[in-house]
């Protein structure tokens, strides 16, 4: 096949980066592409070879193989691959080959690293590298679609004002959009109400357009919040729709601008600690889910973010202790109060239960038991109620099993260490993640060592720990594109949870078991993996990498169902992102499946 019969540009700029790139760039680009064809069954290139270009698939399959020879992926048209090799200086962490007749553009190494220079559109798309990101909310630059409400009450213009005033009561809202299907005409605001309908005497059945201001000001969804700001100074109004392609999307208010500069992680701890019951905390937790849209929208890291919603659990706790030591009097003997899972790891999101466990002082009795049953009890109820609710396989310290003397404890995670059978795997990987909340942490010091020593030097838990890790795999589908859940209520979508964060979750858990570190929160766990060379610097910034994009897919996401006013949950339609984004996700999951068969493939070995 020529480079004529290809259509080269016809074919580039229908895929990203080069849609993206100015026509005079990418018609200089397109020139530097070679093409290639293979034969099935054909080595591309081998493990570690130098890397003559970037490969671009015209037609045809090829198969990605990891440095053990297990495939990771398969790649059809419009997919690239082979950047990551010319980004680690040319070498190749991979290899491929065809699976059928293949035809392939290849854009040679140095014309790669020169667009990777000279055009912004193609080095956003390949450079994969982590971007510092402000830390902190700004309602001035924060896009108008993170501020705006998504489903404006509308009525059409045939409305008449009494149906249009009981309506806004109805829906406690102070404004309503008139408009034709998702054509905006008009707007009307409780002032209209009051100052024209009630002021004129005008009559009840007086069409809605009569009240309205028609053809209001709008603007886009792209937005920032300056200019709603400057608009509504300007103009002394407390209500803009929002329009995209001449269809209303939206409409932000006063109100939508002081609860975004209202929410802060400070401000629901300060609450929560003066509270006085778990009911009261309750009307603070709530407010959550708006946090999480705010510190998404100020374009916090994702490890900000959950540290930040974890506080706020952490809070609860405490004060849910000190309220019960309040009712049932001192504790008879120390104690510690401990969270696992994702409050542990400093993790939480909009979406979580309670996984907690007490440690008590070893000279504790039998006749104590019943204080700390009781306490037990409240501070699990009351989470319950705050919206963290019961954990579903019992993990709670209202479970005599996991509320017990120290000495016990030392039991358990011994006996795990020694016969490492599924449910000592399962019961080990949640313990690795305890995180003292509340009491004397001394009760915990010297176990978490003891117990990290012994595990790692027991290569048997070690290869049983790494089985049990590869459990959860990343959703990559065998024909290219995603694994999709194939029925029920989440038919078609992806769970970003369990196939996407847990388990980068699970291996930094083993690599924190192999080095011996004692960070529990993710992020902590591959950073301290890759200074201790207990991970290499290349694979764990891939991780590292692939990670982030896929915690913070997970929170845009649930931030666009918590401004859509859904509750938010961890399955996302591959269909709802861009080819961008799809692109840059599935690449994420190809790291973590390569990094969980290197896992394996070591199994039970520490290095």
């Amino acid at each position: 096949m020529t480079r004529d019969s290809l259509s080269m540009a016809q074919f580039l700029s229908a895929i990203h980066p080069y849609d993206a790139m100015e026509p005079a760039a990418l018609q200089t680009l397109i020139e530097a592409f070679t093409v290639k064809t293979f034969e099935p069954g054909e080595e591309i290139y081998a493990l570690n070879a130098d890397l003559e270009g970037l490969f671009v698939v015209y037609r045809g399959d090829v198969e990605i193989r990891d440095e053990h020879d297990v495939p990771i992926s398969l790649l059809g048209p419009r997919n690239s691959f082979g950047e990551r090799g010319l980004l680690r200086d040319g070498a190749s962490v991979t290899s491929a080959r065809a699976v059928t007749e293949t035809t392939l553009l290849m854009l040679p190494a140095h014309r790669f690293h020169q667009a990777m220079r000279d055009d912004p559109a193609f080095r956003r798309f390949f450079d994969r590298s982590r971007t510092e990101k402000p830390n902190k909310a700004n309602l001035a630059t924060t896009p108008v679609e993170a501020l705006m409400a998504t489903s404006p009450l509308t009525c059409p213009p045939a409305t008449d004002v009494q149906t249009a005033a009981r309506l806004m009561r109805d829906a406690r809202v102070s404004s309503i959009c008139v408009a034709e299907g998702d054509v905006l005409q008009g707007i009307a605001t409780i002032r209209d109400m009051s100052g024209k309908v009630v002021g004129d005497a005008l009559p009840f059945d007086t069409q809605i357009t009569k009240v309205m201001t028609p053809d209001p000001v709008t603007l886009p969804p792209s937005a920032i919040g300056s200019d709603v700001l400057h608009m509504m100074m300007e103009r002394r109004i407390g209500h803009i729709p929002v329009c995209h392609a001449g269809k209303l999307v939206g409409i932000v208010t006063q109100t939508d601008l002081t609860r975004f500069q209202a929410v802060s992680s400070a401000e629901l701890v300060s609450e929560i600690a003066h509270s006085d019951s778990a009911e009261d905390m309750a009307q603070v937790t709530k407010r959550i889910p708006q946090l999480l849209a705010q510190l998404v929208a100020g374009g916090n890291r994702h490890e900000v973010i959950t540290r930040l919603i974890t506080d706020v659990a952490d809070t609860a706790t405490r004060r849910l202790l000190a309220l019960a030591e309040g009712k049932l009097g001192p504790a008879p003997v120390p104690y510690l109060w401990l969270a696992c899972g994702s409050q542990g790891r400093q993790e939480q999101t909009g979406v979580s239960d309670q996984d907690n466990c007490l440690f008590l002082d070893d000279s504790v009795t039998d006749t104590d038991m019943p204080y700390f049953e009781a306490l037990a009890r409240f501070v699990c109820d009351g989470l319950d109620t705050c919206g963290y609710v019961y954990c579903p396989g019992d993990m709670m310290a209202t479970n005599p099993r996991w509320r017990q003397p120290v000495r016990v404890w030392r039991d358990y995670f011994a006996g795990w260490i020694k016969t490492p059978n599924p449910e000592a795997q399962m019961l080990a990987s949640v313990m690795f993640d305890l995180r003292p909340i509340g009491g004397a942490t001394r009760l915990f010091e010297d176990l978490q060592a003891e117990t990290l020593r012994k595990a790692a030097a027991n290569s048997i838990f070690v290869a049983h720990m790494v089985s049990n890790s590869l459990k959860h795999t990343p959703p990559l589908g065998l024909l290219r594109g995603f694994a999709t859940i194939r029925s029920g209520e989440h038919k078609n979508q992806i769970d970003l949870k369990h196939n996407g964060v847990v388990p980068v979750v699970d291996l930094g858990r083993i690599y924190a078991l192999q080095g011996k570190l004692t960070a529990v929160n993710t992020a902590a766990r591959l950073d301290a993996a890759i200074a201790a060379d207990v991970l290499s610097t290349s694979g764990g910034q891939d991780l590292r990498d692939a990670y982030d994009l896929i915690a913070e897919t997970r929170l845009e996401h649930q931030a666009a169902q918590v401004r859509a006013g859904i509750m938010p949950d961890n399955f996302l339609s591959p269909t709802d992102l861009s080819d961008f984004e799809r692109s840059h996700l599935r690449d994420a999951f190809v790291v973590i499946k390569s990094l969980q068969s290197a896992v394996g493939h070591g199994r039970g070995m520490l290095s």
